[in-house]
């Protein structure tokens, strides 16, 4: 029986051997394994490719969304962290990394519910929890710092109506891109957008590593700076620092491998988007299944609608399922030989760590719901139709379709 799984990174090497190979015999040659030459070359890269001033290479996606807030507390507050009077908004569906770095940054982290048709956070659920807060009587005097929107699956967030609201509010935006590297919101890159935006190269990412790596993004060069000395013990001399640093430099081999893949990125992600269109094509109309919004369609789910902007790069392909034939499906799938995910199964505002150290607007009614609905296809960039199609007729077996 043909095995498909969620991705394929061995094929994937095989495609780009030549490259990373290359790369890899490169530093063996010159040695250079800490801050080396790639670590420099990749930020100006992807800094060029995203259109922002500064790009800082760090040791993985959640460091870097650590390091972002630990940069903005320096910052705006001149202290190494927030307080847990500090607030940041953000999405509970989501992995666990973006709720964390609050709590690692000394935060306290409040979740809004999403729209259940982008799976992001709801700007408008935003708004209200602002406008709702007793202490907001003029702009300014609450303690509500920033937004930390997910562009969750590759799908990027309604970034006018965030920005719009944080401009308002006097509010940092942290972009969380670890699913999303390549995706643009409009005609700007995502990352380039908000106050800073964080990576993650995980190998699983559209754009990833060959272990734990990530990037920051900023237009900032105060932030820039201190984010630089944070990565290396928290000083521009490590034996003589300034802050609470951290040892979260970016790997000079993971580096080389990103720099042989990056010439891959565009490429790769336009593979995902026509997987995208065949699932897309041929699942559409299927009674019990919601299909992820693509470039011309606007879906809605439990009479919310949501436009959609062009910039979508299917890190996941995730469709909805009626509530309880979801986990059905997936066992179906697995006896075919069909891999898939339930990213995710629990919301953050339900998990231990977050018990008493969260806040929480409203009931979160749609986060609470998609965790049990929710199921990512396989969408390897290197499957062809044929293994598409493959997964696509056992989905439409199982329906009676």
């Amino acid at each position: 029986m043909k095995q498909i799984p969620m991705l394929d990174l061995q094929l994937e090497y095989q495609y780009m051997k030549e490259d990373i190979d290359a790369a890899i015999k490169e530093c063996l040659e010159h040695q250079k394994w800490i801050l080396g030459p790639e670590v420099e070359e990749l930020e100006n890269k992807i800094a060029e490719y995203l259109g922002v001033k500064h790009c800082v290479g760090v040791s993985s996606g959640t460091e870097a969304l650590v390091l972002s807030l630990r940069t903005l507390a320096i910052k705006l507050k001149g202290l190494e962290y927030f307080d847990k009077t500090d607030e940041i908004i953000t999405t509970p569906f989501t992995f666990t990394a973006t709720g964390d770095a609050i709590l690692r940054a000394g935060a306290t982290p409040v979740f809004v519910d999403i729209d259940p048709t982008t799976y992001n956070i709801d700007p408008m659920k935003i708004k209200q929890y602002l406008t709702q807060n007793p202490k907001l009587k003029t702009r300014g005097s609450t303690n509500i710092v920033g937004i930390i929107p997910v562009h969750l699956y590759g799908q990027p967030c309604n970034m006018d109506e965030i920005l719009k609201i944080a401009q308002e509010y006097n509010l940092f935006v942290l972009e969380d891109v670890a699913q999303a590297f390549g995706s643009m919101w409009k005609e700007k890159k995502l990352g380039s957008i908000g106050t800073t935006g964080a990576f993650s190269f995980f190998p699983s990412k559209n754009l990833g590593g060959f272990g734990d790596s990530g990037m920051v993004s900023t237009n900032d060069d105060t932030l820039a700076e201190l984010m630089r000395m944070l990565l290396k013990h928290g000083g521009k001399d490590k034996y003589n620092v300034d802050h609470i640093g951290y040892n979260a430099r970016l790997d000079t081999l993971q580096a080389a491998i990103l720099l042989a893949k990056f010439k891959y990125i565009d490429e790769f992600n336009e593979r995902r988007r026509k997987i995208a269109e065949i699932y897309n094509q041929e699942l559409s109309g299927i009674d019990g299944i919601v299909l992820p919004i693509n470039h011309s369609t606007t879906q809605s789910f439990n009479n919310s609608t949501s436009e959609y902007h062009h910039g979508h790069v299917y890190h996941q392909y995730t469709i909805r399922v009626n509530s309880g034939q979801r986990d059905e499906l997936l066992k179906y799938l697995k006896d075919k030989g069909i891999s898939t995910m339930i990213y995710y199964p629990v919301p953050l505002h339900k998990m231990k760590v977050f018990d008493g150290r969260c806040a929480v607007n409203g009931s979160l009614k749609e986060s609470d719901q998609v965790v049990k609905d929710v199921l990512s296809l396989p969408i390897e960039p290197l499957q062809n139709e044929k293994e598409t199609k493959h997964i696509v007729d056992w989905i439409k077996n199982y329906f009676g379709t």
